[in-house]
């Protein structure tokens, strides 16, 4: 409605309202799947819910550019952006429709299984914050120092391809769009390996290594940029297939909401802040200082998933680096 309008203020109270819906979004999204699945399949769950995520952000990269163009062609100026961008959201009414379908399952779903009673007893409180275990926080730590090496590193990807490179626009932006496109087609297929493997701290230790190998590849080599995108994807994918649904395992069940919120929070936090040092950091220093800004990121995540090995080790024996076989045997003692 803003761009329709042409008023900017309007505009920046959607984006605004849009951001609290969405990260909201993820939060409910990431805790219904914990619900639902239990932690020998949460891997490939996660994988999976990644990889359609991963898939609308494809197609929104590569559709909109010839909506807006083919809109513009008849209707110019900012009403054909708002057009544009009225016919884009039309994607969250169907998002609405599948919350509500959803909601519905779950309500049917506590009713069977009669959850009410078994969370009696179970108080929800904000300050049970102060009492989640520190491979929590480790988590936490991990989650945002890696993300910042890739969604603000996507965000300024074009032109840097652009003039390391000597790319095209179009050429740049297939490349960019990479990591997105082989999350989609991984995500499933590395959650489901790791599902069957277990140890996960491992996987996440392995990702961040080869995170850190992309980058080095980007920004010291000219080698050909699909080479280190392709292996960016699919480190992307296993750290998201293995990271989060650790949370699962050293969090309750009625405080998963809570842990994810407050992981989601510290991610977007920390992503705000190094967004707007990116763009400083590229008007001053240029992209080679950027690329070292993000393997240092990458560095404290690295030593974070160290630390969270020695700390599950030393604390649970080994709770969150399980084997798929330890896993099995666990649940049946349980049950």
């Amino acid at each position: 409605m803003g761009a329709y309008v042409n008023q900017l203020w309007l505009m920046d109270a959607g984006r605004f309202i849009f951001g609290i819906g969405g990260e909201s979004l993820s939060a409910a999204q990431t805790t219904y799947a914990a619900l639902w699945f239990n932690d020998r399949e949460l891997n490939l769950v996660f994988g999976v819910q990644l990889s359609f995520s991963r898939v609308g952000s494809t197609v929104n990269m590569n559709s909109m550019r010839p909506l807006y163009d083919a809109i513009t062609a008849t209707t110019s100026g900012y009403q054909g952006l708002g057009i544009a961008l009225f016919i884009a959201s039309s994607t969250c009414l169907f998002s609405l429709l599948c919350a509500i379908v959803l909601g519905y399952y779950d309500w049917r779903a506590g009713k069977i299984l009669n959850r009410a009673s078994m969370a009696a007893g179970e108080k929800v409180r904000l300050v049970d914050v102060k009492d989640f275990p520190p491979s929590f926080w480790l988590i936490c730590i991990i989650c945002v120092a890696y993300y910042v090496a890739i969604f603000p590193f996507i965000s300024l990807g074009l032109v840097f391809f652009e003039s390391k490179f000597d790319m095209d626009p179009d050429s740049a932006n297939a490349v960019n769009s990479l990591v997105y496109i082989i999350s989609a087609v991984a995500s499933p297929v590395l959650g489901f390996m790791i599902d069957k493997s277990g140890r996960n701290i491992f996987w996440v230790i392995g990702s961040i290594t080869i995170t850190l190998g992309s980058h080095a590849l980007l920004a010291f080599t000219f080698l050909n940029p699909y080479v280190a995108m392709v292996i960016l994807g699919l480190a992307y994918s296993l750290l998201a297939a293995s990271l989060w649904p650790m949370v699962a395992i050293i969090i309750p069940g009625h405080q998963l909401g809570t842990a994810y919120g407050v992981m989601q929070s510290v991610q977007n936090a920390g992503l705000g802040v190094v967004s707007i040092l990116c763009g400083m950091i590229v008007d001053s220093r240029g992209y080679l200082v950027l690329e070292v800004f993000f393997m240092s990121f990458l560095c404290m995540a690295l030593i974070a998933a160290v630390l969270l090995f020695i700390i599950d080790q030393s604390r649970g024996g080994g709770k969150l680096n399980r084997s798929a076989a330890q896993r099995k045997k666990d649940s049946a003692d349980a049950e």
